[in-house]
């Protein structure tokens, strides 16, 4: 008989984490991990491009909790428990050197995803912690405070139970049975893809610092944007993406934004143009790039302003002076569709938070029912806050799987 103390659905991060931590506190339980595919920490895999985004050095829960579109309220309490310094002091304490990135992303100083891996296989095998694979769950039953798991390759009991299996569709119809609402999934981080005369020769090219904001909605963001072959990317866009992430299904992703390219108004633009116009009579307009843009995007915005390309600042008009102004403060795109952030995806939606307890991750009802990581309704922007989520709901619902 398939008897353990501790059953945990799904092989990804949350789920090795929990069983891992769960173990260290109470070494005598039997654990098992059962994964539905052939492989495990397939996400963690392809997390950062291949290197893994452990965490976000933000080291603040008032400020992390700022990141997470949905989520934000709820991981208040938890971020006081379990936060960034905690996961990097856990992987640091097991030889996993870390380093912080300019712009506060966290890696392995190795910069490769497989030392994470490594590192959960090693604590595994420490602990003898079982990992099952191609053990798909089919039902979810419970009865004499005993949960029963029905899986394609046999039938699990246990006393206590951990969810962790991501966005998976079949688990969480599953769950509905035991009274847990479930909030419909729609993609969450997303690239935007556009077709435009304007990004159509410059892929690869940066602007440090704009404002993008979806027209006709609340929805706008900071940050970087790249241009690339299928459109618009970078934090800017994949931020948008994740606080719009419910608005914009519902466009079927055809919708308009409008790109301030140098974040001043339309009008400040317009008088620092005409102090240009003064300053470098004799200079071309479309060779003299301004604002601390990319050479590139200012000779595709000067062109789509009408000005002829070997035009002089001393002949522009005011009318061609204010149509520049327009593209550089209030650049207007047509989105068609989307595209899947590198190889990561991430989705809005799953168990409705008000069915959750966190302070310990246990279901409102069903005792020794926990959950962690994705399959709650919980989601964030890019930069290592999905893993800090996984991490911490994993750790504190271990506190009580080991009890």
């Amino acid at each position: 008989m398939n008897k353990y103390d501790v059953l945990i659905v799904g092989g990804g991060a949350a789920g090795f984490f929990a069983a891992i931590n769960t173990a260290i506190l109470n070494p005598n339980l039997k654990i098992v991990i059962l994964e539905r595919g052939s492989n495990v920490l397939s996400k963690v895999k392809i997390s950062g491009g291949g290197r893994c985004n452990v965490t976000h050095a933000e080291f603040s829960p008032q400020d992390l909790v700022l990141n997470y579109p949905r989520g934000e309220k709820e991981l208040q309490g938890p971020f006081h428990t379990f936060m960034t310094g905690d996961t990097m002091s856990w992987f640091e304490e097991r030889g996993v050197n870390l380093k912080i990135e300019e712009d506060g992303r966290v890696f392995p100083d190795s910069n490769s995803s497989q030392t994470i891996i490594n590192c959960f296989l090693d604590e595994v095998n420490k602990y003898r912690i079982k990992v099952l694979l191609n053990h798909s769950v089919q039902g979810i039953n419970h009865q004499n405070d005993c949960w029963e798991l029905n899986t394609t390759k046999g039938i699990f009991y246990s006393n206590k139970l951990l969810i962790a299996s991501g966005s998976n569709p079949k688990i969480w119809k599953l769950l509905e049975s035991f009274g847990h609402e479930v909030v419909s999934p729609v993609p969450s981080l997303f690239t935007f893809n556009i077709k435009d005369q304007r990004l159509k020769t410059i892929p690869g090219v940066v602007a440090t610092d704009v404002h993008v904001s979806v027209v006709d909605s609340q929805l706008e963001s900071e940050g970087p944007l790249l241009v690339t072959h299928a459109g618009l990317s970078a934090p800017s866009i994949l931020k948008l993406s994740a606080y719009g992430a419910i608005e914009l299904a519902k466009t079927n992703y055809k919708f308009q934004i409008q790109v301030n390219f140098i974040k001043q108004t339309l009008l400040d633009c317009v008088v620092n143009l005409l102090g240009i116009k003064k300053q470098l009579p004799k200079r071309i307009i479309l060779k003299s790039s301004q604002f601390n843009l990319p050479k590139r995007l200012w000779e595709q915005l000067v062109l789509a302003s009408g000005i002829q390309a070997d035009l002089r600042w001393a002949d522009v008009n005011k009318a061609k002076i204010k149509a520049l102004a327009y593209q550089l403060t209030q650049a207007v795109f047509n989105v068609d569709g989307k595209s899947t952030f590198k190889e990561e995806f991430v989705t809005a939606g799953g168990i409705q938070l008000k069915g959750v307890n966190f302070k310990n991750f246990e279901s409102k009802h069903y005792k020794n029912l926990f959950f962690a990581g994705e399959v709650l309704d919980i989601d964030a922007v890019t930069g290592g806050f999905n893993f800090q989520n996984a991490w911490t709901s994993a750790f504190i619902a271990a506190q009580q799987l080991s009890k």
